[in-house]
């Protein structure tokens, strides 16, 4: 799950940061009424960047590499080493620290615990004391993820092996992903305008 991007692309409304980064744990509409307009407008942006990062072709390149391997979860894979790159090119996007960024952005999600879902409200704690959002610069930060994930998987998805990956084709899913990454900031600051 790819939550520091999700995060980074929120802009500064916290409610839309709420909706954005929790916006895996929330299905179908019914389950959104319970969530006021600001929050469903994250919900919905966090929708919009997954499907426009599904449909970017240099998303494709990077899937591409991993799919012999990893099946359908290549998808699953690249959003997480696309977050170990945004935390590892952090200065060239954000003008504030990653460590001061990810420190806010706990602290904001935790104003909102009354109506956190249920199992993200289960997760952050072991988000907060493992520092997910900087833990991703390092490739074993990665790895953590990625085995957390395969742990949890019903099927024997092979993501806890992804790391391998990651180093042994470091330079290409970087290239690959500072090509795809202002696109996809382009998009999301076009999407927040249009709501």
């Amino acid at each position: 799950m790819n939550f520091l991007a999700h995060a980074y692309l929120s802009g500064d409304d916290k409610k839309i940061l709420l909706g954005n980064f929790i916006g895996d744990f929330i299905k179908g509409r019914q389950a959104l009424s319970q969530f006021d307009a600001q929050v469903v407008k994250g919900v919905e942006l966090h929708r919009a960047i997954d499907e426009y990062t599904d449909s970017h072709q240099v998303v494709h390149e990077s899937k591409k590499r991993l799919r012999p391997k990893y099946s359908h979860y290549a998808g699953v894979i690249v959003d997480v080493f696309y977050d170990h790159f945004l935390a590892a090119n952090w200065e060239t996007f954000h003008h504030q620290s990653l460590p001061a960024f990810a420190s806010d952005t706990y602290q904001t999600i935790q104003t909102f615990s009354p109506i956190l879902p249920k199992r993200f409200k289960q997760m952050l704690p072991y988000m907060i004391s493992g520092n997910w959002l900087v833990s991703y610069r390092e490739v074993q930060g990665i790895h953590r993820a990625l085995s957390g994930m395969a742990s949890r998987s019903p099927y024997n998805s092979k993501m806890e092996e992804a790391s391998y990956d990651l180093r042994e084709h470091h330079e290409a899913f970087n290239k690959e992903f500072l090509v795809f990454f202002p696109d996809l900031k382009r998009f999301a600051d076009a999407f927040q305008r249009a709501l």
